[in-house]
């Protein structure tokens, strides 16, 4: 296939179109200010401003905010006016479509929950969905895990050393895929029928506290003190009641009943392999 991705510098990015190449197929990167030229199969679209790069500033928030929806706006006003418009169109979303939903199962079809990210994801995926003609998908990733790269490549330091501990209660459960896995599922999506929000998500969520034993076993060390919740406010603000302390346990129902089996569907595989 011949596929346009943006974001395609970004960590999700790299590894999908590292992916997609050695499968054969033609992946063509588009910087975020560049439009599309030629007649495609598909668009992978992953553009947006990093949401865990700093603190939600109102700056920041309208940043991420307009990288998705007004970005993917005036995309998809380009892909119609100049008859662009491909077969397939998947457009990256977010478990934090649901917001903080505790310990309550989310599939596909459950409804949107509250919160910027919430607001954020619902307004993208409604953009998104204005082309006429094609396959639309919303692959709504969870946390991305691989070494080299994302937020374990973050959490990995303080792991290291001993200091990596639960943050809140530690029972927000932690939605998550392998890198590995989630090009495989994207590659996957583009050669099934599949469309609407898909669940970019492996099939065992795991909640915060389970995670962070996993991760300071997986390095050999101890598990680090916890971090309290009003902690975590006054260090990162608005943004830790979004990213840390918010939880989804969302399943990858449409995957698994499409026959995607995901190759590390457990934490511990996936830390050993990603």
């Amino acid at each position: 296939m011949k596929i346009y991705l943006t974001g395609a510098t970004g960590f999700v990015g790299m590894h999908l179109m590292a992916y997609l190449n050695r499968c054969g197929h033609e992946v063509l990167p588009l910087d975020r200010h560049v439009m599309p030229t030629e007649k495609m199969d598909a668009l992978i679209h992953l553009a947006g401003e990093n949401i865990a790069g700093k603190r939600w500033s109102a700056e920041h928030k309208k940043a991420i905010y307009d990288s998705r929806v007004l970005g993917t706006r005036q995309l998809i006003k380009h892909l119609i006016e100049n008859d662009l418009v491909p077969k397939v169109f998947i457009s990256a979303s977010a478990v934090g479509y649901y917001g903080d939903r505790g310990d309550e199962i989310l599939t596909e079809s459950s409804s949107r929950g509250s919160g910027f990210l919430a607001d954020v994801c619902q307004d993208w995926e409604a953009v998104s969905s204005n082309l006429p003609g094609t396959r639309i998908c919303h692959t709504r990733f969870g946390m991305v895990l691989a070494k080299n790269g994302g937020a374990l490549k973050k959490m990995l330091p303080a792991f290291k050393v001993g200091l990596g501990g639960r943050i809140g209660s530690g029972k927000q459960f932690i939605s998550w895929i392998g890198a590995h896995d989630l090009a495989r599922a994207m590659e996957h999506v583009l050669k099934s029928d599949l469309s609407g929000p898909i669940n970019f998500t492996a099939p065992e969520p795991v909640m915060n506290k389970f995670f962070t034993e996993a991760l300071a076993k997986h390095v050999n060390r101890w598990v680090g003190p916890p971090m309290p919740a009003w902690v975590a406010k006054l260090l990162f603000g608005e943004m830790a009641d979004s990213l840390l302390l918010a939880g989804q346990r969302a399943i990858p129902e449409k995957l698994l009943q499409s026959g995607f089996a995901f190759e590390t569907p457990s934490l511990q595989e996936a830390l050993e392999k990603n």
